[in-house]
């Protein structure tokens, strides 16, 4: 059994993640943006999930919490799931949180990141970004490409670590609304198994319902991918090691 990490754990497909994964006997971390919001997952905790509260919108908020994390015992996948729709913490949130934890996190040797379909309507610039959050530069759509091409890079640069995207599809969560129309299950049940299924091997590829699909073009640019991890690291002052 593998010990796992969902980030926005709270409600919709990260709920969902955890609980299967609990279901089926792994040691999951289950996540939420304050104490609050923790009480969503009282009864996962009950039954034996450990609990990490940090708002992921708060850089040195998540670097600490990534370096406790690290400390303690070892997390073997982390399913990259929380995120936002709109406002000035989408950069934060969607990219910069998950770019954090991927890079200092030293144990996981699994990266699931949670992608959409409205990637392919993201733009491939990096120019005017404001990673610290303090405005809205970016749809969306944009930071669900920059996640998508972190997570090809990382397959790329840590052959030793599987790494990849998931689409869940338009899902009725709180994020999706009561119109969605794909399947719930389907929603989260590629990255369950991404995340611990040993016969999975393929890294650095973008799913939608357990089949692999052609990403936007900018996950295929080697130099977009390097400039937007080294866009990552002047913001930060966290490089992404090497492995």
């Amino acid at each position: 059994m593998a010990r796992i990490l969902v980030t926005g754990s709270t409600d919709g497909l990260g709920r969902a993640t955890a609980q299967t994964l609990l279901d089926d006997g792994h040691d999951v971390l289950v996540h939420a943006r304050s104490p609050q919001r923790a009480d969503a997952v009282a009864d996962l905790v009950g039954r034996g999930a450990q609990l990490v509260v940090v708002d992921l919108s708060d850089r040195d908020a998540v670097v600490h919490a990534a370096h406790d994390l690290d400390d303690g015992e070892p997390i073997d996948a982390v399913v990259h799931n929380a995120g936002v729709v709109s406002g000035a913490s989408l950069v934060p949130v969607n990219v910069v949180a998950p770019y954090l934890m991927t890079a200092l996190l030293t144990a996981p040797t699994r990266h699931v990141y949670l992608s959409s379909g409205m990637h392919r309507g993201g733009r491939a610039r990096l120019d005017g970004v404001d990673w610290d959050g303090r405005s809205t530069t970016n749809s969306y759509s944009d930071t669900k490409l920059f996640v998508t091409a972190l997570a090809r890079e990382v397959a790329e640069r840590w052959p030793g670590v599987r790494s990849n995207a998931v689409d869940p599809g338009w899902v009725a969560t709180k994020m999706g609304g009561v119109g969605a129309t794909d399947d719930f299950a389907l929603g989260h049940r590629t990255q369950e198994t991404l995340a611990t299924d040993a016969d999975t091997t393929v890294s650095g590829a973008y799913w939608f319902h357990g089949e692999q699909q052609r990403p936007h073009d900018a996950v295929e640019d080697a130099g977009f991918r390097t400039a937007l991890v080294d866009a990552l690291e002047r913001a930060t002052g966290v490089a992404l090691p090497s492995r």
